[in-house]
């Protein structure tokens, strides 16, 4: 799995039962192809594939650059 990479999304549940949001986060892991030089803390944009191994079945589409 080298050329895996793990991508994070943080997101609020609202919890109705304490009337409070929650934190989650959900983790999607993305086939990265080697044309593009992606690095720990980079922000990148992903879209689904068809399956490449048991858990990947989205690829590295873009580096987004400019977005804190």
């Amino acid at each position: 799995m080298m050329k895996t990479v793990t991508v994070e999304r943080d997101y609020q549940q609202y919890d109705p039962k304490y009337t409070r949001y929650e934190k989650r986060r959900s983790r999607i892991l993305a086939h990265s192809p080697p044309c593009l030089e992606v690095r720990e803390g980079d922000r990148v944009k992903v879209a689904e594939c068809r399956p490449i191994s048991k858990e990947v079945a989205f690829v590295v589409v873009e580096k987004l650059t400019g977005i804190a």
